[in-house]
């Protein structure tokens, strides 16, 4: 076993020596104005004072608490599953108008991830907050916050077929980034009603949200309400942002080919600071209109007038200005091969559910990647994935029943609930999480049985 570790440590060591020289001869490139393009495949060279940073904290174990990662998967075990034999219409019928997470779902329809990676999928161009964090103008940082928020929303273009796992209460999901510079943890904190809270943080910045939603089936569609709010802070200017999601619809959830659309505004304010805010309008179209998944937005200052014009699609790119000179600031990285047959996963979806045998030994058991259903189903075996998720749904069933039967009010371990300013309930991280896992680690404390 350590002569493993060893290897893995000489070799992690080798991929950040060449990871460094990448960035250094990236910063050598010539200064195009998309360079914020493909943040998903390269690393900005605005980032090198990030990945110096965290490289030490990796080579002195302060990070991964001694555990060193070779690489990271390119695929997924196992296609996803034929769903053509599924009737959603005898599933769905008498659930018209109803919050469906309270619906037992066939695993088929599931993808193997779950909510709380979905959080963490939303920091797949975190680049833009390291982007953000180094630009002193308060206008032009607005506008890469916004292109923070539209980002989040690119990974789902593909993924209108499939749901995400619903998290049981109590379970977690960590993802160290040390390409990307962050660390981020999640908890689910409540079951009904679902709430998923989640914290990450780099050199640069710290970026937190709760979310909560409610599903509604329409008959032919599908609407994804959430609630909450999403926050970023960059301490070198002292900024908090803060701002909403818009509504989510999935259309044609009983016949045809089924897409996604985002409808809605949002609105960016800065707590700290009414030097600027934003506003950012998803429209509302159809799939054969020329508008469908069109963006637009400005950026303000304090009397309200207009200083930047954002413009864009939110699968395709985000630009800043005028047309034809409106400059790119943001564009979703390249699908990886295949990726229609791989529930239409980016290349950091496919990384999210990869368990790392080192890695492993400094997780929580109630880690997402433990999840028997989820990774069966990743691994192809759908009819033993639906047996374990029938198995767990009943396991929560019965923890929550306990619960209820004794009176006990159910305590998150890694996040409070605070009141903010506008007298709404919050989650945020209580500073636990990583103690915890660094000393004495979570294989000698007692945790839930969740599976």
């Amino acid at each position: 076993m350590h002569s493993k570790i060893y290897c893995k440590l000489k070799c992690s060591k080798v991929r950040i020596i060449l990871y460094l020289l990448c960035l250094f001869f990236s910063s050598q490139a010539s200064d195009d104005e998309s360079y914020i393009s493909d943040v998903s495949d390269n690393i900005s060279e605005d980032n090198t004072s990030v990945a110096d940073n965290v490289s030490r904290q990796i080579l002195n174990g302060e990070l991964l608490g001694g555990a060193f990662r070779t690489g990271r998967r390119t695929s997924l075990p196992a296609p996803s599953p034929d769903t053509s034999n599924i009737n959603l219409w005898n599933i769905l019928r008498n659930n018209i108008g109803k919050d469906l997470s309270k619906v037992s779902m066939p695993v088929e329809l599931n993808e193997p991830l779950n909510t709380l990676q979905h959080l963490c999928e939303e920091l797949e161009y975190s680049e833009l907050l390291d982007k953000a964090a180094e630009t002193d103008d308060p206008h032009e940082r607005m506008a890469l916050i916004a292109a923070f928020a539209v980002s989040g929303y690119a990974a789902t273009y593909y993924r209108a077929g499939s749901k995400p796992f619903n998290p049981v209460l109590g379970e977690t999901y960590e993802c160290i980034r040390e390409d990307k510079g962050f660390r981020f943890f999640s908890e689910q904190v409540s079951h009904h009603p679902p709430i998923s809270a989640c914290h990450c943080e780099s050199r640069n910045f710290v970026f937190w949200q709760d979310v909560r939603w409610k599903n509604k089936f329409w008959g032919k569609s599908m609407e994804i309400l959430p609630f909450g709010t999403v926050n970023v802070t960059l301490p070198k200017y002292g900024d908090c942002y803060v701002w909403n999601k818009v509504t989510t619809c999935i259309h044609n959830i009983l016949s045809g080919r089924r897409w996604i659309e985002h409808y809605g505004e949002i609105t960016i304010r800065n707590a700290k600071s009414s030097t600027a805010t934003c506003k950012m309008t998803f429209i509302k179209g159809n799939y054969w209109s020329s508008s469908v998944n069109e963006i637009h937005g400005v950026v303000m200052d304090q009397e309200g007038k207009v200083v930047h014009r954002l413009f864009g699609k939110w699968h395709e790119a985000l630009y800043c200005g005028d047309a034809p000179a409106a400059k790119c600031i943001w564009r979703p990285g390249s699908m990886p091969t295949n990726y229609e047959l791989y529930y239409g996963f980016t290349r950091f979806a496919i990384e999210l559910n990869d368990l790392d045998p080192v890695m492993s030994e400094f997780l929580p058991k109630t880690d997402a990647r433990f999840r028997p259903d989820q990774r069966l189903l990743e691994e192809g075996n759908v009819e033993a994935a639906s047996a374990e998720k029938q198995r767990i749904e009943e396991l929560q069933r019965t923890r929550r029943k306990y619960l209820d039967d004794n009176h006990i009010e159910y305590k998150p371990k890694y996040f409070r609930k605070v009141i903010d300013t506008h007298n709404k309930e919050t989650w945020v991280s209580n500073d636990t999480y990583w103690e915890v896992r660094k000393e004495p680690g979570f294989s000698k404390i007692e945790l839930p049985i969740l599976w």
